[in-house]
Order: structure tokens, then sequence, then C-alpha cells
């Protein structure tokens, strides 16, 4: 499996604990929003709307705070309009990164991106330069109890792709349109949806073999994750489980 899967499985698993809990609901809040706006406010005609729904319900944020935001985004409520953008650029060794933002500055935020860039070793890419090396796709994590040989079964059946070990959690990994029906039938089939969300995996990835260049990546990327226009950090790099849990050490 990816390293960055598990390093982003474990980011997953100590940001519902940290301190930064109430950043995390800010984010939530306004991909819903966004969502809302583009899509209209009623999560069963929008399907964006129904996953970013369902990640902030995953995450415990409370449903009247939900409520505001589709509000907001239909514009039943005064907001402010979010732009989405996603930068594309290189980490130390050449990783690939893709950095997906809602701003409601556009300058602001794209001289933010470029400079944490710069500082930790990365340097911004010309726009296409490095998507082409991912693919958009829905992912459920599932609580690790769960039988392989069952969830596979369940998942495989309602259109996932693959399925695959992150330690305390199982990944699925299915087309985008499938993610709610592959959540679904998971949930209908009595098991624990830790939950689910769209992402963009990577086609190859850049093995990182020694703790020191790993730790140069990592620490761009955490920069750039505790942005507050920053939604998502994608990356396309590979961690040994031994290199991983030095750098953890």
């Amino acid at each position: 499996m990816s390293g960055h899967s598990k390093w982003a499985t474990i980011k997953h698993q100590k940001g519902a604990k940290d301190k930064a809990r109430g950043k995390l609901f800010a984010k939530l809040i306004r991909q819903v929003e966004v969502a809302a706006r583009e899509g209209g406010g009623d999560p069963d005609m929008n399907p964006t709307l129904r996953t970013m729904f369902q990640k902030a319900r995953d995450s415990s944020v409370p449903m009247d705070t939900i409520e505001r935001a589709i509000k907001r985004g239909t514009g039943e409520l005064e907001g402010v309009t979010y732009e989405q953008i996603t930068y594309e650029g290189y980490g130390p060794g050449g990783v690939a990164v893709l950095v997906e933002v809602l701003t409601d500055n556009r300058n602001r935020t794209g001289a933010d991106i470029r400079s944490l860039f710069s500082r930790n070793g990365g340097s911004i890419a010309e726009p296409g330069a490095v998507a082409w090396q991912f693919d958009r796709k829905g992912q459920v994590l599932v609580d690790r109890k769960v039988e392989e040989d069952d969830l596979m079964l369940v998942a495989l059946d309602a259109g996932a792709e693959d399925l695959s070990d992150d330690g305390e959690l199982w990944r699925v990994t299915c087309p985008p349109t499938e993610l709610h029906k592959v959540r679904t039938a998971i949930e209908e089939a009595g098991m624990t949806v830790d939950s689910s969300d769209l992402t963009m995996v990577p086609q190859n990835t850049i093995p990182l073999e020694d703790a020191e260049g790993a730790k140069k990546v990592l620490r761009l990327i955490d920069a750039l994750d505790e942005h507050d226009d920053v939604q998502n950090v994608h990356a396309n790099f590979d961690i040994p489980d031994s290199i991983l849990e030095a750098v953890e050490a």
C-alpha cells in the first residue's frame, strides 16, 4: 500500500482528537457551502453536497452548523463567495503535489502557496504539469475488525475497484460516482464505516527510502495542509513502514 495513504490515515485519526478540530470544522463547513452553491442545497440531487455533508457528519460537525453552511451556499443566508483553485507543484525529491483550495482572495492564497513550496524545498508548476499523474477516486475507510473477504464481497458487488490494508483501517477505492452506493452497501451489511471522501490517487509513486528525505516531503505536506484555505493535499510519495515509523518517532 502507499506510504502516503498510511500517512493520510494517521493524520485523519489524529485530526479528530487534536487542537486543530476547530480548523478542521472550518474547512469542512467551507466545502459544504461551496458544494451547495454549485449544485443546489438538496443532497439527494447534489452528489458532491451529499459527500461533503457525510464527511462533515463523520467529523462530528453539528447538524445546525451544516444546515447554515448549506443556506449560505444557496443564498438563503449571507456569506462569503469562495473560489475553487488547484495548485500544482513538486516537493523535495521530485514528488508531485496537488493542492486543492477554497479562497475568497486568489492573489493572497496564490502567494502563500508559492511561498510554502519555496520555503520547504519545493516549487510551483504550470497548470496541468502534475494533475495528469492522478486519478480522482472515491474512498471509504472501514473498521479493521471487519473480515477482509466479507468486506471485499460487499464492496465489489456495489461497484468498488480495490481494497487495501491501511493498518488500523481498510481502504476501499471506487469510482467517484459510486462512492455513496459503496458506502451505503457497506453500512447496510452491518460494517462500521470510519469515513468516506473523494480523493486523488497517484498513478505511480516515488519511494522515499531515507528518513531525512521523508521528513522534508512531510514537512512540505504538513505546511500546506495547515493553511486555512487549503482543503486537500495529494502527493505521489511512498514511504516504507520502517521509515514512516522512524519519522513518527
